[in-house]
């Protein structure tokens, strides 16, 4: 009898025990440490580099087959995540619908992405150029393909952290990045092909994969109405997890046909399969992009990069002579030029500092970068030296760029929209939590040393003041429009802060604590809007013996789903009935306000300006929302 599975124990693990011991210490030790905004992916690189030079060099051939393996795995799913981080909808969404303008372009974020990667292009190929008269580059092509790289990867962090992903200059940025990867991507797929086979007519057969990428996107939206969601949802929790089995086999799909095609298209493959999915899913909140990134971030791309940094060899740069020092300062001004340069179209709109901000952040690069001298390494179109060079960029620029951009950018939290909270007490720091997550600024007034260095390290904003002083509220430099919620903890102090808000300030926006009728008198007659915590405790527990699951629906999933007061702005929806709006598919509309009024929507229902919709749906839904009615 043949024996078709032959196990054996005969396996040296402490190599891959050594790679995963640096992936789960590398982020719990930067926890510790309070370095969050340092990439974890560079101290893994710096590491991996130590390890590669001091223990890995003992290991096995077999054992380093089996990392170099699973590092290649770690490849293919950063460059599927890195698909599943482009926002299908908001590319979808800034398609130009009406004669253009000079504002209407220099508004519209995809526009401007486009012009601005061009922008870049054309800066690339001029400093690659420059460069090649310092040191040797036989592909000046190439050579400016890996200058055009950004990372989704690092700005996106640094905007969320700051509240700007949906203001306009954080999506003017985000757009321009994924614009970057999009292209990038598909000019090294064509250019490595080119490099590897010559201009051969099979490179057409490239535009097959789009083919098949169509095909699947038109079964999903078939699918995704019939059965088969049915069928996924009784079995994406179950032992089975079909989602991410079903994920894994169209990322393969597509890895194997773009294999058939070069090992060069493998990048684009990989790349076609995260876009896909970036149609159905909701990535902010979904489950499934949690299991996704568990398994990608939580092991296969740390292996990645650290056996990049395993690979990395200082001797390769002894290559420059003594050209060296001068080309990595002159690569690394360029790096930085060809961005910041372009970032000047977004002058006009948001000040020349806060464009050349962005343009610094801009320049961040991280994974396409090391993905595109891996590939250029292996074609031979760019040296070791070179390889070398390009990841000790990539490890400056995403250490450098943020701390640039906070500093050219300071976030003012005294500025604009948000919501004040006087009192870190531990339902003042969940409040200011929840509210960041559906993006929305909220600033915790907190006066004791302790716990405002708590809520510091928690990385919300905090103003160390009295809030019973009025230049508290001058510096917070409070508007109408500010909620001001008040639990310091104290029913007294509480009282004091209202009366302050009310009598010096003329606040209306003011929410406090009710606890007993006396001091709710007291609230009453300044007006305050109280929250009775007896019966919000009284109707949560209704609700849980009553409607259950709507109680779950609405508080275990409010990542999840989102429930949102929307007023009508604009004109053109005055007089329109509810059946006329293009709602998007993944919002709902509840309940419709006029005035004192409350009416529940139909089909026939005619909306006014001034109305006030409360809709449940997700993030993008309510944001599409958002810009339909306002």
């Amino acid at each position: 009898m043949n024996i078709l599975l032959n196990i054996s124990f005969d396996f040296d693990f402490w190599p891959l025990l050594v790679v995963a011991g640096i992936a789960w210490l590398v982020p719990f030790s930067m926890s510790l440490m309070r370095m969050e905004k340092v990439p974890s992916v560079i101290v893994e690189i710096i590491i991996g580099y130590l390890i590669g030079s001091y223990l890995l060099r003992f290991a096995s051939v077999e054992s380093i087959k089996i990392l170099e393996f699973l590092a290649l795995i770690g490849f293919i799913f950063l460059m599927f995540l890195s698909g599943l981080e482009i926002d299908v909808d908001q590319i979808k969404a800034s398609f130009p619908r009406r004669r253009l303008t000079l504002s209407r372009f220099l508004k519209n974020p995809l526009l401007v992405g486009l012009v601005f990667f061009a922008v870049t292009l054309f800066l690339s190929i001029l400093g690659a150029w420059i460069l090649s008269n310092i040191v040797n580059i036989s592909s000046v092509w190439y050579f400016s393909l890996i200058m055009i790289t950004t990372s989704v990867g690092v700005i996106f962090p640094v905007l969320k952290s700051r509240g700007e992903t949906i203001g306009h200059f954080g999506q003017m940025m985000i757009l321009a990045a994924a614009v970057a990867d999009i292209f990038s991507i598909l000019l090294f797929t064509f250019t490595a092909y080119i490099i590897k086979n010559g201009f051969r007519p099979e490179i057409f057969l490239i535009i097959g994969l789009f083919l098949i990428f169509y095909l699947f996107y038109f079964l999903g939206r078939k699918l995704r109405h019939m059965f088969f969601r049915k069928i996924t949802f009784q079995l994406a929790h179950a032992a089975s997890q079909i989602s991410i089995r079903g994920t894994l086999l169209i990322m393969l799909v597509f890895v194997v046909l773009a294999q058939l095609l070069g090992t060069e298209v493998v990048l684009l493959g990989a790349f076609l399969s995260g876009l896909l999915l970036s149609f159905f899913l909701q990535k902010e909140r979904s489950l499934l992009m949690i299991k996704l990134d568990g398994m990608g971030f939580g092991f296969f791309i740390p292996v990645f990069f650290i056996m990049v940094g395993a690979k990395f060899s200082p001797a390769s740069l002894a290559e420059f002579d003594n050209s060296l020092v001068i080309f990595l300062v002159l690569l690394l001004i360029t790096l930085y030029a060809v961005k910041v340069l372009p970032s000047l179209m977004w002058a006009r709109l948001f000040g020349t500092r806060r464009a050349i901000a962005g343009g610094f952040l801009m320049a961040s690069r991280l994974s396409l970068i090391i993905a595109a001298t891996s590939i250029g390494l292996e074609l031979n179109v760019i040296t070791p030296g070179v390889n070398a060079s390009f990841i000790m960029m990539a490890v400056i620029t995403c250490l450098v760029s943020p701390i640039i951009f906070n500093t050219m950018n300071p976030s003012n939290i005294f500025v604009g929209d948000k919501t004040i909270i006087v009192g870190g007490s531990s339902t003042g720091v969940l409040l200011a939590r929840r509210l960041k997550m559906h993006g929305h600024q909220a600033v915790i007034v907190e006066q004791d040393k302790e716990r405002y260095k708590d809520i510091v390290s928690k990385g919300l904003s905090v103003l160390s003041a009295d809030g019973t002083q009025p230049e508290t509220y001058q510096k917070l430099k409070l508007v109408p429009g500010n909620y001001v919620v008040v639990d310091t903890g104290s029913h007294d102090i509480n009282i004091k802060v209202c009366e302050l808000l009310r009598k010096e300030f003329q606040h209306e926006n003011i929410i406090s604590r009710s606890v007993n009728i006396e001091i709710d008198i007291l609230y009453r007659r300044l007006n305050i809007e109280l929250l009775d915590v007896t019966r919000v405790l009284a109707t949560t527990i209704e609700n849980l013996i009553i409607r259950p699951s709507t109680y779950h629906a609405l508080v275990d999933t409010f990542e999840d789903f989102l429930v949102e007061d929307i007023l009508i702005i604009k004109g053109s929806i005055d007089g329109r009935f509810v059946k006329e709006i293009p709602f998007h598919k993944d919002c709902m509309l509840i309940l419709v306000r006029r005035g004192e009024d409350l009416y529940i929507p139909h089909g026939e229902t005619i909306l006014r300006t001034g109305d006030t919709l409360t809709v449940f749906g997700t993030g993008s839904a309510l944001e599409d929302t958002r810009k339909q009615l306002g």
